[in-house]
């Protein structure tokens, strides 16, 4: 008899603000193409915020098998911030794409602009603040683009070091386990097949890949 297939590992998918499951649809394509099974959270994020999504994610996870966590922007922040209030949730790894892990220089913008503010809605404390220095059990990477080309880069916000909305500084979160630049601006990095790529091989390994021709990589290592 053939051997069964080996177990598919899965990644919850987490999205950011302004945003819903379906916007990191190409991103989970990629994955599912990549051998991973793919599921995706949804939640309020102007209406809401992010206390009501942790504690949903939270429950999310401890229902359910083992998993993986992947966050865009925001998504990144919710995923790392429920990893460290309930380090027992059964997570062996999570990667951030383009999170203001260390908090957000557009947010503070559209914040002290009384006629922008409202953009951020109740997420505005964690984009403002970001999340601690990690120190969970479960291993994170981070992805970052650098093409700046963005809404930060329209209200200058952010510099030609970022992803034309957050900044590569603000995505070295310290004790992350490991790092990895590519050539994507904040939306592109959804849509990229390098960043697909990168996040299955972290998923996989607790490593990101040597970057491929057009990325402009510096990962591997720890922060």
């Amino acid at each position: 008899m053939a051997a069964p297939a080996p177990a598919r590992e899965r990644v919850l998918l987490v999205h950011g603000l302004w945003n819903s499951p379906w916007w990191l649809l190409p991103l989970a394509l990629r994955l599912r193409r990549l051998g991973f099974e793919v599921e995706g959270f949804g939640y309020p994020s102007i209406l809401g915020g992010p206390e009501p999504a942790i504690a949903a994610l939270a429950e999310r996870l401890r229902a359910g098998p083992p998993c993986n966590l992947a966050g865009h922007s925001l998504g990144g922040l919710i995923a790392v911030e429920v990893l460290r209030r309930y380090p027992e949730l059964p997570v062996r790894r999570v990667v951030c794409l383009g999170s203001p892990l260390c908090g957000s220089a557009t947010a503070r913008f559209l914040a002290t602009h009384r006629a922008l503010a409202w953009a951020l809605g109740r997420s505005a404390p964690l984009l403002l603040c970001g999340c601690q220095p990690w120190r969970g059990r479960a291993e994170l990477g981070v992805v970052a683009g650098d093409s700046p080309r963005g809404v930060g880069r329209l209200l200058s916000a952010v510099g030609p070091d970022s992803d034309g909305t957050v900044a590569l500084e603000e995505t070295r979160l310290p004790g992350a386990n490991a790092y990895c630049r590519i050539r994507a601006s904040h939306t592109g990095l959804v849509l990229s097949a390098e960043a697909a790529r990168q996040v299955a091989a972290f998923l996989r390994t607790g490593a990101f890949g040597p970057a491929s021709a057009g990325s402009a990589g510096d990962g591997g290592g720890r922060l």
